[in-house]
């Protein structure tokens, strides 16, 4: 309401009108105390009349305020009543009321000047706050569209090779620059602040089980006990989780059309958090050893969860579970 203030800026009559009133007031209220005041207080009432005024309808409505206040104090309470004739004693009254009256207004004056300063510097800040937002959605769309071209053109290059070994990789990294690039519009915020797990896991599996176009394939996420996600460790999370999830897609569910992913977020202590990916397919081969795997994809999995200062590991039993355990 203050930052409003001065009111009816574009309808001087209201305004006018209104100060008119309580200058009124203010000698309506001074004439029915008057029997009851000492003498030396011919202002009492009209100095809230010339505030009131000033603060509501700015410079000129208080101006106007203290001039009529001022001049109908003068003739009729100061000095001689019904006289603007003056002694001394009322030359200094009217002095001090000029004083006091000056003083109001020029406060009043520059708060309401400060105020108005501080709107416009919000609503600036609010229109720079929005076109922010605007251009860094728009340059992670357009970081998203570009990978995906790039995926695509990788995906081309890929029918013009013959050996299966290198389609195949080539196949891979176009899946995984795909992936990434569904990803990346909610891998950052704007505002750089952190985000909690839950959030981030629940769209990365869905955009994960889009982008494998397997649409019998259900992602569960459940969290017991949330945690915070710093904006820097987002990109890796989202690879190692991607990557589990890629995996039991393809391995898991080699030759079937439905499964089940199971995203779990829990505490391991006080100082760890475990994130596992438990898929119900056919489960990792007799013998595995993650050491001994040639796979790229648990490579940089092992690789990036060693960046986050956690680690990732693969388990058997039913089905297969990929467990990422990171510092909390």
């Amino acid at each position: 309401m203050i930052e409003r203030l001065p009111l009816a800026t574009d309808r001087p009559w209201l305004a006018t009108g209104v100060t008119a009133a309580m200058i009124a007031a203010a000698l309506v209220l001074r004439i029915i105390a008057d029997p009851a005041l000492p003498p030396g207080f011919p202002f009492v009432t009209f100095f809230p009349a010339v505030i009131l005024a000033s603060a509501l309808f700015g410079l000129r409505m208080g101006a106007l305020a203290g001039l009529a206040c001022g001049l109908l104090a003068w003739f009729i309470f100061v000095g001689e009543r019904n006289s603007f004739a003056l002694d001394w004693g009322g030359v200094v009254a009217m002095a001090f009321y000029t004083l006091v009256v000056g003083t109001d207004l020029a406060i009043i004056h520059w708060m309401q000047r400060a105020n108005a300063k501080l709107a416009r510097e919000r609503e600036l800040s609010r229109a720079l706050a929005e076109t922010r937002e605007l251009l860094f959605s728009e340059l992670q769309h357009r970081v998203s569209n570009n990978l995906q071209v790039v995926a695509g053109l990788v995906s081309l290059q890929k029918r013009q090779i013959a050996d299966p070994q290198a389609r195949a990789a080539l196949d891979e990294a176009s899946r995984r620059l795909a992936l990434i690039g569904r990803i990346s519009r909610q891998l950052y915020d704007a505002a750089g602040s952190t985000r909690r797990m839950r959030e981030f896991l629940e769209p990365l599996c869905h955009d994960v089980i889009e982008a494998s176009g397997r649409a019998g394939i259900r992602c569960d996420v459940r969290v017991d006990g949330d945690a915070l996600l710093a904006p820097d460790s987002a990109i890796p999370l989202a690879l190692i989780v991607a990557e589990a999830m890629a995996n039991a897609i393809e391995h898991g569910f080699a030759g079937r059309e439905t499964g089940v992913i199971e995203v779990t977020l829990t505490r391991d202590g006080e100082q760890r958090i475990a994130i596992e990916v438990r898929d119900d397919g056919h489960g990792l081969p007799e013998g595995f050893d993650i050491e001994a795997s040639g796979s790229l994809g648990l490579r940089i999995a092992r690789m990036l969860a060693e960046q986050l200062r956690g680690s990732f590991d693969l388990v058997g039993g039913t089905g297969a579970t990929a467990r990422l355990v990171l510092p909390a």
